[in-house]
This record gives C-alpha cells, sequence and structure tokens, in this order.
C-alpha cells in the first residue's frame, strides 16, 4: 500500500507551472485572513488567495524588519522579545499558506493551482528571508550562548537549538552570489516539486479501463463490481450496474488493488499494472526530467552548505547520526529477510504452478496468487472481512482504545465549523470532564479527480500558549483515501484501509495530546523526521490486539462482532510474506538514499541505471525495463521524505519496542494497559519536540531501543529468539 505522509515543512510547499492569475478581489472579509476559530473552507475560492497572501506578507514584512532593527539595537534580546514574536510571524504564515496546500491536496483545480503558483515565488522568498535572516540568528544565537541566569528550559534550549541549525540549512551563512544561486535554487525546486505532484494527479485521472463484457471482471468480489459499476456513472454511463456493467477501472489504489488481487483476466492485470507502473513517465506529465533537475539541484545545495550530498544534509536534522548509520540499519534488515523474500517467491510460483498457472511469475501475477494462496492457507480475504469493519463502528472502536489508553473522549462534532467536501467529518477531543483538549477532520473517502492518493496527517493548527496570548488548542487533518460508501452501504474497510486509519490516527493523536506551550516544539514540530512516524506505526499494532479487533468490528448486515476464528485467522496472517514486505521497504529507502547520496550526472550513470543496480540487491522479482516507479514516488520527490524514505524503518525499531512495552505489561490486564498508556502519553505524545526523540523514548522504555520486536512481530527472529 501506498505509504502515509505526514505535511511537508513551510519550505516543500509547492507551485505547479507559473499562470497569471488576474484578482480584483480585496481582503475585507476573506476567508483566508478573517478567521476567527476554524478556516472558512466553504467560502474559500481560488480568487481569495492572491489578495490574502499579499496584504499578509506585505505586514510580515514589515513585522519582520522592526525584529530585525530591534535585535541589530539588543532591545530583542530574551525568549518574549525575540523568540515569541519570531514563532509568531512563522504561525500567522502557516495559518494562511497552509490552509491553501492542504486545500491543492484535497480539492485540487486548475483554477487553485493557478493561485497557488501565482502567490508561491513570494511565499518561498519570504520564507527564505526569515530563515537567512542574519540579525535574527545573531540574537539567537547569542541569547543561547548568554543566558547567565538560566532562566531558559530545556525545551527553550532545544528550540534555539534547533532554530539555529535551521538557519544554518537554509543559507544564513551564504553571502553574495553564493546567497543568490542558494535562493534561486529554492525556488526552482519549489516549483518542480508542486509539477511532479501535479503530474502524477493528472497521469492517475487520465487513464480508466472500461469493461463491458462479463468476463473482463471475472473473480472480481461484488464490492468491487459495484465500485467500478458507481465510477463508471460518476463518468456519464448513467445505467452502469454491478451485475451488468459496464465497469470503469482506475489507478486509485480501492479499484486498482482489488483488480490485481482477484481479476481472472491476466492480460488486463497486466494492462493495468504496466499503466501504474508507467504512471507520470512519458507524454505532457513525464516526470523523468524533473527528477533529474531535482537530484541535481538537491546535490548543489548541498554542496552550497558545505556538505558532500544532499543525504548528506537530510541527516544534518535527523535522529540518525549519520548516513552509515542507516546503512548500517537497513543492512541489518536486508540480511534478516532477503533470503526468506526469495523463498517466498519460490513458493508462490510453485503455488501458482499447482493450481494451473501455465506463466512465470510476473509483477502482474504476484498480488492475485498471493491473495489465493492466503485465502487457502488461513482461510481469510478481504473480501469475507470488509462487512465487520464499517467505517461508523470502526470510528467507535479506535475513539474507544484511545480513551482506555489516554484517558481522552472523542465526540463527533459535525456542523460547527466548515468543511471542504460533504464527506468531512470534525471531532472535539476533551478530557473525560469535558475539557477541551483538541479537534480534528477527517476526510476518508477516495477522489481521485481532486485528491492526491496515499493517506497523511497534517496540521490546521498547533498548539501554543504564550505569554500574553490568547491560549491555542490543536486542530489536524487526517486525511485517507479508502473504498468510498457504495449504494446504502457506510464504508466497508479492507483490513489494510483499517490499519491506515489506525496509522493516520496515531500522527494525530501526537498532534493533539501535545503538552509543549511553546509552539515551536508542539505537537510533531521539532520532531526529528526519522523518529515522527514512531506514534503511527505504534497505533497499527493494536488491530492485532483480540479485544481492540472485536470490540470495533460490527458486521453491516448482522451487527455481530468478528468471531474468534477469524481473528485468529488474521494473527496466523500477519507475517504471511513479511520478508517481502520488509524486503520492499528496504529497496524504497536504499534507492533514495543512493539517489540523494552517491547519484550525479558527473558519474555517468543515469537515474534508471541506478534503479536497476539498486534492485540487484534489494528485490527478488527485478524491475520491468519499463519501469518508472521513481516518477510518482511522490514521498521523495514531492513531499518531505527526501534522503529521508528509511525513516519508515527507523522509526518502526522505536514503534515496535514501544508496543512490546505492553506486552511486556500484559495486554489482558486493563489496569497495568492504562497504567502504560499513560507513560506513553506522558513522554511520546506530550513531550514533541520539546526533547531530543532517544531522551524520549529512554524515558518512556527505560532503555535504549531494540530491533528484537520488530523482527519478532514480523516472524523474522532468528531462532531461539
Amino acid at each position: 500500500m501506498i505509504e502515509p505522509l505526514v505535511g511537508a515543512p513551510l519550505q516543500d510547499l509547492r507551485a505547479d507551472k507559473a499562470r497569471d492569475v488576474m484578482s480584483e478581489h480585496t481582503t475585507d472579509n476573506n476567508p483566508l485572513i478573517d478567521r476567527s476559530d476554524a478556516p472558512r473552507f466553504e467560502e474559500i475560492r481560488p480568487e481569495h488567495v492572491e489578495p490574502a497572501v499579499k496584504d499578509l506578507l506585505a505586514k510580515l514584512n514589515v513585522e519582520l524588519e522592526t525584529l530585525e532593527k530591534s535585535a541589530d539595537a539588543g532591545r530583542a534580546n530574551d525568549w518574549e522579545s525575540l523568540v515569541e514574536p519570531y514563532a509568531n510571524i512563522g504561525d500567522r504564515l502557516e495559518l494562511c499558506w497552509g490552509v491553501v496546500g492542504h486545500l491543492t491536496g484535497v480539492r485540487n483545480t486548475p483554477e487553485l493551482r493557478a493561485s497557488h503558483e501565482a502567490m508561491q515565488p513570494a511565499i518561498v522568498e519570504f520564507a527564505t528571508r526569515l530563515g537567512q535572516s542574519r540579525p535574527l540568528y545573531d540574537a539567537l544565537e547569542r541569547l543561547r550562548d548568554r543566558d547567565p541566569d538560566g532562566t531558559l528550559d530545556v525545551t527553550q534550549k532545544r528550540i534555539l537549538d534547533s532554530l539555529l541549525l535551521d538557519a544554518r540549512l537554509s543559507g544564513v551563512s551564504l553571502d553574495g552570489a553564493e546567497r543568490e544561486r542558494f535562493n534561486a535554487i529554492q525556488l526552482e525546486m519549489a516549483e518542480l516539486g508542486t509539477r511532479f505532484g501535479n503530474n502524477v494527479l493528472d497521469a492517475t485521472k487520465a487513464f480508466a479501463l472500461e469493461l463491458t463484457e462479463e468476463d473482463e471482471v471475472a473473480g472480481l468480489p461484488a464490492s468491487a463490481r459495484a465500485l467500478a459499476a458507481q465510477s463508471a456513472r460518476e463518468a456519464g454511463a448513467k445505467d452502469a450496474d454491478p451485475d451488468k456493467g459496464p465497469w470503469r477501472i482506475t489507478l486509485d489504489a480501492p479499484a486498482l488493488i482489488p483488480f490485481l488481487e482477484h481479476s481472472r483476466r491476466r492480460d488486463l492485470r497486466e494492462h493495468l499494472y504496466r499503466a501504474y507502473l508507467t504512471r507520470a513517465g512519458s507524454g505532457e506529465s513525464d516526470n523523468s526530467p524533473i527528477i533529474e533537475r531535482i537530484l541535481t539541484l538537491r546535490g548543489e545545495r548541498a554542496r552550497l552548505l558545505g556538505f558532500a550530498t544532499h543525504a548528506e544534509t537530510s541527516l544534518a536534522s535527523k535522529m540518525a547520526p549519520d548516513v552509515a548509520s542507516v546503512e548500517q540499519l537497513l543492512g541489518e534488515l536486508r540480511a534478516a529477510s532477503h533470503d526468506t523474500a526469495v523463498a517466498e517467491l519460490n513458493e508462490l510460483a510453485d503455488f501458482a504452478r499447482s493450481h494451473g498457472s501455465e506463466d512465470e511469475l510476473a509483477h502482474w501475477d504476484v498480488a492475485y496468487w498471493a491473495e489465493r494462496m492466503r485465502e487457502q492457507l488461513y482461510e481469510l480475504s478481504d473480501e469475507e472481512l470488509r462487512p465487520y469493519f464499517p467505517l461508523p463502528s470502526v470510528l467507535e472502536g479506535l475513539f474507544a482504545l484511545a480513551a482506555r489508553l489516554f484517558d481522552i473522549r472523542i465526540e463527533a462534532a459535525d456542523g460547527e465549523v466548515q468543511v471542504w467536501h460533504p464527506d468531512v467529518r470534525y471531532f472535539r477531543v476533551t478530557t473525560p470532564e469535558g475539557e477541551p483538549v483538541a479537534a480534528f477532520y477527517l476526510d476518508p473517502y477516495s477522489r481521485p479527480a481532486e485528491k492526491r492518493g496515499g493517506a497523511w496527517m497534517d496540521e490546521c493548527v498547533g498548539r501554543s500558549n504564550s505569554k500574553g496570548a490568547t491560549p491555542r488548542l490543536p486542530v489536524a487533518y487526517v486525511i485517507c483515501n479508502q473504498s468510498a460508501p457504495v449504494g446504502d452501504n457506510p464504508s466497508l474497510m479492507t483490513f489494510s484501509e483499517l490499519r491506515t486509519i489506525f496509522h493516520e490516527f496515531g500522527h494525530a493523536l501526537q498532534h493533539m495530546l501535545t503538552r509543549v506551550d511553546h509552539s515551536l516544539a508542539s505537537g510533531i514540530r521539532g520532531v526529528e523526521w526519522d523518529a515522527v512516524e514512531l506514534p503511527s506505526q505504534f497505533m497499527e499494532n493494536w488491530c492485532y490486539h483480540k479485544e481492540t479487533l472485536l470490540g470495533l468490528s460490527r458486521h453491516v448486515d448482522s451487527g455481530e462482532a468478528l468471531p474468534d476464528e477469524l481473528f485468529d485467522r488474521i494473527v496466523k496472517a500477519r507475517n504471511f510474506r513479511s520478508a517481502s514486505a520488509m524486503l520492499r521497504q528496504i529497496y524504497f529507502a536504499t534507492l533514495d538514499l543512493e539517489l540523494h547520496h552517491r547519484w550525479g550526472i558527473e558519474a555517468g550513470e543515469s537515474v534508471l541505471e541506478l534503479q536497476r543496480r539498486v534492485a540487484a540487491d534489494n528485490t527478488v522479482l527485478a524491475p520491468l525495463a519499463e519501469d518508472r516507479f521513481l516518477c510518482s514516488f511522490g514521498h521523495i520527490f514531492a513531499g518531505g521524505y527526501a534522503a529521508g524514505y528509511y525513516s519508515y524503518k527507523w522509526a518502526e525499531v522505536l514503534s515496535a519496542d514501544a508496543f512490546a512495552a505492553f506486552e511486556d505489561a500484559g495486554l489482558d490486564d486493563t489496569g497495568v494497559i492504562a497504567a502504560t498508556g499513560k507513560r506513553f502519553r506522558d513522554t511520546v505524545l506530550a513531550l514533541g519536540g520539546s526533547r531530543p526523540p532517544m531522551e524520549v523514548f529512554e524515558a518512556f522504555r527505560g532503555r535504549e531501543p531494540s530491533s528484537e520486536a520488530l523482527l519478532r512481530h514480523s516472524g523474522l527472529a532468528p531462532a531461539g529468539a
């Protein structure tokens, strides 16, 4: 499945190809500026973007100049006069531009793209200027080094260190031609990043497999047929019927994955797979030249900052100390999974042959035969499980788990705020006594025409409680792309979609349950990128906890909970082809690292040649010659994971070991679970970026992390371990 994303930093927000946007709108009552509480999503239009951003930047530039003069004169010399105004500038920019960036991900239109592009250069220029302010950098450095009375607490000192590092990575030490070149790179990369993401969205929208014959949908379960017929109706076939057709299969995950897993038409599976694999790899949406340009610019930027490669630049602000440490972890996991993954592929090929397949196992066969093998070994299929996981019941169970673990209450608050689509829900988080803690939006369903794929959590509002200001509670966006309701039924979730919503809610919990009052370190802010997946991957483990899973299950027709025997099969199937899944992540992480640490035009190796070289040691089924997977690898070319994709595995070591604390305490003891959950909340969730992640983990676990739990949970632990 497509890996989740968390929101990219401000400097990583992107823009599409430049277009002139003329607007006569003023800032009077502009919904991007005039917001007393939540964003006015139903009122925001593309034409509001330019006047709002221009007005805001004009004010922020004046405030920044004033703050710089105060810093130079020595008047801005303490936390209240220097850091808080600095943080306020960034906060106000994010409150406006963050909404624009959010809407480009969930309600993308040509008009919004144009408005986004029109103001992106100004946003990048201001963010760069803020990061490169020498007067503020010098004042921050003096404040950190001076502090004679020890008035700064641990969190404030860590924030200062982070701000100074961010400034250095933003080019504060550069002058003259080097600074001009650095800033030009920032602007060009902003434009390239959004072009990349928009190309993927456009290429995904442009393809559809139109089917009209019964034989063409042979093997598809009823839910997949219903979704395909609904897609056909939305495309204009008013009489499309799940049983009679026509049917429309897209490259969107809820349509793509069931087709690859169940279609008996091998030729159609191949056609669909090749279309998915070559997305944005040719024609008007071709990302190939963009990839090389992005990599070249990242390398040049790294050298300007004094690093040898972009990977070294990236790791300067992460938990992992250096590239060698990351490669060591990936090497250990590769050694633990590679040979088993080879054996898994051979077993699958043997299974296919024993069931009548005369073809050599190809990429478009793996999902199909793996699903048949899983059905036979465990008598388990997603279609059998779907009816037990209607979204309303899943949410009820997820919120009940959060209450047991973290002593919070979650209540629906639909209608209290404006939303960007009728399917979006709004929830408030409180203490058991009803005291407000946080809130979040949930946008659960796939909308391939306007919403990018994958799943992610992002910040709508961060927690803040600075002196002299109104306390601000955190608000999160939780975005998924699961199967939409079909007919009168609610959304019936696959087990993978269930895990995804647990994952994203884990991110949201860290954002919402923070107790850090300083906005620069609250929630996920200030958390090193390779530690930010800890709470999200930790929450996935509860999908295999019997009380939790049975508690959230409720058959859509009978209302019965998941039978014990089905739960037992889910647990037994947990590690089915787990080595293959592990190796897949290692392949992506290694490829990302090689591209950002060893690739260069001067080396004479093309990006595709590098991919094939990495694949030789990290895959068991060689990529096709026309493989253009990199052209849709948005995590590293249009998101925040460049030279950081390894973070999923790095943080999974932490998350598995964290869940092992609950296993050690006893998963059947509700009192012990609550106590352990409180400790997890008080450390991992509450401390956010206020402490180094290793210190936070040790505060919870009482020791450094171990990879033993990850290998055990994956069924890859050495014998006797």
